[in-house]
């Protein structure tokens, strides 16, 4: 595997790396560090025919291109390898990352589209499809493309019990007096957790794994709490360039973490259907 590894990244690059070692980390294929002869250092990611990495290079590429979030450079993308530019990290997320995260966040926020609420193309998170048609309302959108479609992909395969699903539609169908429609959509990283927010020397180097579209911001805001990613520092310095509007701790943080926790059902069952179940009795579903 490294040999190979190695002639496919010299036929890219021009340099055969001086040594290939495993990274942990990857839902979506194997990772590799690959140190170069020049001194920079690589990320490899190695996948099968259908393993969205050829996706989630196109998306670093969107970001890159469409807005200021620190990301990898991609150097070539396929289902079967995606290269990148390896970002320093190893620092932690203390106040002053969080600020500094706040402010790049917000400013991926403030980048909107006259099309709707999805995205250019499908995409994927967590290795999972995520399907984005291009929606008039967010009420729309959130309620099938993101709650509805989940749901009956960990019903599907047996993870979500056909009661919780009934219980989520039910749910579904009065939305509308839960969650608020935007100004407009915002482009957000979509899959925010800790493991993809790297850091050092008190600012953030970068942001990996992406699964972007255009959405409620909201939604966004809400994935950085349900894994302890950000906090107090991080949304005081949000709120002041695009201040939240009041309810969004109380009840919406909740709602809008139904589709991050439908995701883990779908991928790991076990105690993230009690986690769905708490929800839908807070809202009385």
């Amino acid at each position: 595997m490294a040999r190979d590894l190695s002639a496919r990244i010299e036929a890219i690059t021009g340099e055969r790396p001086d040594r290939i070692s495993p990274l942990s980390g990857g839902c979506v294929g194997d990772v590799y560090l690959a140190a170069m002869p020049s001194g920079r250092d690589l990320v490899a990611k190695v996948g099968d025919s259908d393993s969205g990495l050829n996706l989630e290079g196109f998306m670093l590429e969107y970001l890159a291109k469409h807005s200021a979030l620190p990301v990898p450079h991609v150097l070539a993308a396929s289902d079967e390898l995606l290269l990148m530019t390896r970002l320093k990290a190893g620092g932690g997320l203390g106040a002053l990352v969080q600020r500094d995260a706040a402010e790049k966040v917000a400013a991926l926020h403030s980048i909107t589209t006259d099309q709707g609420y999805g995205f250019v193309c499908d995409t994927v998170i967590g290795g999972l499809h995520q399907p984005n048609p291009w929606t008039d309302t967010w009420f729309d959108f959130f309620r099938e493309q993101r709650l509805m479609y989940m749901g009956r992909e960990a019903e599907r395969i047996g993870r979500l019990p056909t009661r919780l699903l009934v219980r989520l539609e039910g749910f579904c169908a009065a939305l509308e007096r839960f969650i608020e429609e935007p100004e407009q959509p915002s482009l957000i990283h979509g899959d925010m957790w800790t493991g993809n927010v790297l850091s050092g020397r008190d600012r953030i180097t970068g942001f990996i794994d992406p699964a972007i579209y255009y959405a409620h911001p909201e939604i966004e805001l809400a994935f950085t709490t349900l894994f302890g990613t950000f906090g107090d520092a991080f949304f005081n310095r949000y709120h002041e360039i695009r201040p939240i509007r009041p309810g969004f701790f109380e009840e919406r943080r909740d709602i809008y973490n139904l589709y991050p926790l439908l995701v883990h059902v779908r991928l790991f069952g076990g105690s993230y259907v009690s986690s769905v179940d708490n929800v839908l009795n807070k809202f009385g579903y």
